[in-house]
């Protein structure tokens, strides 16, 4: 259990960041990890609790064994620590960087505001087993003649082709874009997770017999039908992509976009990709407004400062919530707190109960501002608290509905749920059409990195029992 009297003798401890004037220079990750014996210190504070809440739905959807690695840790078995994390997660250095921690939040110490810090041991645990050269490939013992389709190379699709490839399937991912990782890639700033974490992954599994197609836009390029007649099933790891509508005026000025074309674009400057031909969504030098209180507008907000944002400001129509959480009534569930992410840090003004009622243009057509009303706690706006806010550019982030319909999804014409989502059990996760099968936001909605890695890995469980007649890949 690390440390008896750990939690008692060890503060709580995080890394630190680079300060906001040098990290806002460039777009690296700019954590500071700590060093070994300080992460020893925060696995050693580990209760090891009769019922481990941190590694239950609440806590871990990939039910990672905390307590017993946190132990590892301690004891200095770096080695076994990452075999052990590496059995209930895929990627553990995905996780450790990008991963809200909901496992801290139903820490028992977190009782007293002061859990474990676990994220930052995970993260510790897989960048040194990777430095060390303890991850290889893991070859399957035999093939079983098998071919399984991925369409989408996001968290989902990667696990449940690795997976499927361990099981001795031919797994062959098919991926829109030029590059695999999905959002992961292409929606997450390379100052949260720089891509080199993806490319080693894409690297190992290729090395697994994975077979990775890009420019593989399926049900637009291709017919989903193709995949269907060539492969024994198919799943579908497509995400997520049609955002949430905007009741705005306005929302046709030159100037004001939806998130996530922003945020791709950049990361494709980043990546080396050619985005000459776009119309360039820069923030240098404009008073930009984000809209939307998630990780998406957190995300945007970094982004604006490093192109040279000269002010941005975030509009939450929600109310600002409590400093603390009531313990009682929330732990070990996510608790609706205050929370200030690192790029809200770094300069942001964040306006709370804020609705955006109008987008306000020039005779040019181009954005100047936006019109914002406080709102009550049914989100209607109060009379007489409307104020303007300059904008040179604004960011829509207020998150996605369902994934994309037109194409292959509209090929495929089975069940949707009543959001909008490809329907498919969390048992067999197959859809309305034989052989068929969803998995990751696609299935669940917008959601989380952690769960788009379970959905995957106990997708490919799934696919490999109906494929074979049983199955050894873990639940």
């Amino acid at each position: 259990m690390g440390k008896v009297t750990g939690f008692l003798e060890i503060e709580r401890e995080e890394p630190r960041y680079e300060p906001a004037s040098d990290r806002v220079r460039h777009f690296g990750e700019f954590t500071i990890p700590l060093s070994e014996g300080r992460v020893i210190d925060q696995a050693a504070r580990c209760m090891d609790c009769g019922i481990p809440y941190c590694h239950g739905d609440t806590g871990c959807p990939v039910h990672n064994q905390i307590p017993d690695w946190n132990d590892l840790v301690y004891n200095g078995d770096w080695e076994e620590a990452a075999r052990n994390l590496h059995s209930t997660n895929n990627f553990p250095e995905f996780t450790g960087r990008i991963c809200p921690a909901p496992c801290e939040e139903a820490c028992t110490l977190n009782l007293e505001d002061t859990p474990v810090a676990i994220k930052t041991v995970e993260q510790a645990i897989a960048d040194r087993a990777i430095r060390s050269g303890w991850i290889k490939p893991q070859l399957p013992l035999a093939k079983t003649g098998k071919s399984v389709a991925i369409v989408g190379s996001g968290p989902a699709g990667m696990a449940a082709a690795q997976q499927l490839a361990r099981a001795g399937h031919d797994v062959h991912v098919y991926e829109r874009e030029p590059k695999a990782g999905g959002l992961m890639r292409y929606g997450i700033p390379d100052f949260k997770m720089e891509k080199d974490h993806i490319d080693f992954r894409v690297s190992q599994m290729e090395a697994e017999g994975v077979t990775f197609h890009y420019g593989e836009n399926i049900g637009v390029t291709r017919p989903l039908s193709d995949l269907q007649a060539a492969h024994d099933a198919v799943l579908l790891c497509g995400g997520s992509e049609a955002p949430r509508a905007v009741d705005a005026k306005g929302t046709d000025f030159a100037g004001v976009h939806y998130a996530m074309p922003y945020l791709v674009q950049q990361n494709r400057r980043l990546g080396g990709e050619d985005v000459s031909g776009e119309q360039q969504l820069v923030a240098a030098g404009k008073h930009v407004v984000v809209v939307g209180g998630g990780d998406t507008a957190s995300d945007c907000i970094g982004t604006a400062f490093r192109q040279g944002a000269i002010a941005v400001t975030q509009l939450d129509v929600r109310p600002q919530p409590p400093e603390l959480e009531d313990k009682l009534t929330n732990w070990p569930n996510w608790a609706v707190k205050m929370r200030t992410s690192s790029s809200q840090a770094e300069g942001a003004i964040r306006e709370f109960s804020a609705g955006t009622m109008e987008i306000i243009g020039n005779s040019a057509g181009q954005v100047i501002g936006v019109k914002v009303a406080r709102v009550d706690r049914k989100r209607q706006p109060i009379a007489g608290t409307e104020f303007v806010i300059k904008a040179d550019l604004v960011l829509m982030a207020i998150g996605f509905a369902h994934p994309v319909h037109e194409g292959m999804l509209a090929e495929l014409d089975a069940t949707l749920d009543k959001r909008g989502n490809l329907f498919a059990d969390t048992f067999s996760y197959q859809t309305s059409k034989k052989g068929v099968y969803a998995a990751g936001d696609m299935r669940r909605g917008q959601s989380l990195v952690v769960w788009a890695i379970r959905e995957g890995r106990q997708a490919a469980r799934a696919i490999d029992l109906d494929l074979m007649g049983k199955t050894d890949l873990p639940a």
